[in-house]
């Protein structure tokens, strides 16, 4: 039946149970459901977090030389003389009707703030991942193609150096090698909107050569073990079918809905390294948004923050769920029972 019949209709009804009972539908309600208490304690643990860091977000606005007056005075007006779990109330209140606050630093909304930051770092993590891409899967073709060779054992060794450096000290490297000894080849410092690739391509190597790396090593391990023990790759080798031609057209396919598990799961940690790449390479984004609010004790503006990154974590872990049936549609979720 048509996905267009109405459930006033004959038929409609029955297509909606049929519809209800799908097992993609289950899949995506059993996600949502989970994501509402998991987007509530990110709040909650960020909020009491920031809120028993030593200081306070008075003093951090008004700066060294107010006095305890002032101090208490604008601890008044902006509420922060409430209790704690108050406070949290009357956010989580104000965020559930669309209203996430005003900036205690600028005063801004924080909704406001937010819109005018993120497309940066979306721009960003969506360029990471596709150098990410682009540099993992063909390297990691070629050392499947002949493991243990000479090619194979360098690439392991860079993979090796690039999981091994911290991403700070990354950012460093890629500032010395492109900035200094190619003689500015790519700018040391974005223009803040990062609205062309030369400002994006430093941060987003700094996203993406750590992930590269452990996507390579992830890549190589499960074509290798796809090639010496899969029926249908022993197959087509035996069938007189080259190994690359093996590796590109049918292991690879299969591989990618492992890759595709662990890029939902690396999200967060890729997010997490937006904040240092901002900040270092001078993008107005949002990690470096999160700084400034942690900076100034802007809870409100944090709040927003965080909320916002973990909403697209659960959303894109959702997607990823998704999407198995895409890549592979022998996988039906909720139907297996051990």
């Amino acid at each position: 039946m048509s996905a267009s019949v109405p459930l006033g209709q004959p038929g409609g009804l029955a297509y909606a149970r049929r519809l209800a009972r799908s097992p993609t539908l289950r899949v995506a309600g059993r996600r949502v459901l989970i994501a509402i208490p998991v987007l509530w304690g990110v709040t909650l643990l960020t909020f009491i977090v920031e809120n028993a860091l030593p200081g306070d977000a008075a003093e951090a606005l008004l700066g060294a030389n107010a006095t305890p007056a002032e101090i208490k005075a604008l601890s008044i007006k902006l509420h922060l003389n409430q209790p704690l779990l108050e406070r949290y109330w009357d956010w989580l209140w104000a965020a559930l009707h669309g209203n996430l606050g005003y900036s205690l630093y600028s005063g801004q909304p924080v909704a406001s703030i937010i819109a005018q930051r993120l497309p940066v770092t979306i721009d960003l993590v969506i360029y990471a991942l596709i150098l990410t891409l682009l540099i993992s899967v063909p390297l990691a073709l070629l050392c499947a193609r002949r493991p243990g060779g000479v090619i194979d054992r360098a690439i392991m060794a860079l993979c090796m150096a690039g999981l091994s450096i911290a991403p700070i000290v990354l950012a460093l490297l890629l500032l010395q090698v492109f900035s200094g000894y190619l003689h500015g080849l790519l700018p040391a410092l974005a223009n803040g909107t990062g609205n062309n690739l030369r400002d994006l391509t430093m941060p987003a190597l700094t996203l993406s050569l750590p992930l590269a790396a452990f996507y390579i090593r992830f890549l190589r391990a499960d074509l290798i073990e796809q090639m010496q023990s899969e029926d249908y790759t022993v197959t087509a080798l035996a069938k007189g079918l080259s190994r690359w031609r093996v590796l590109t057209r049918h292991a690879l396919r299969n591989s990618f809905i492992g890759l595709l598990t662990v890029i939902g799961y690396n999200l967060a940690t890729l997010i997490s390294v937006t904040v240092i790449a901002e900040s270092i390479f001078g993008l107005t984004g949002l990690g470096n948004e999160l700084l400034q609010a942690i900076q100034h004790r802007d809870v409100p503006l944090l709040e927003g923050i965080v909320l916002v990154f973990a909403f697209f974590v659960v959303i894109v872990n959702l997607a990823t769920d998704l999407l198995y049936g895409v890549l592979d549609p022998r996988i039906r979720h909720g139907r297996a029972r051990s």
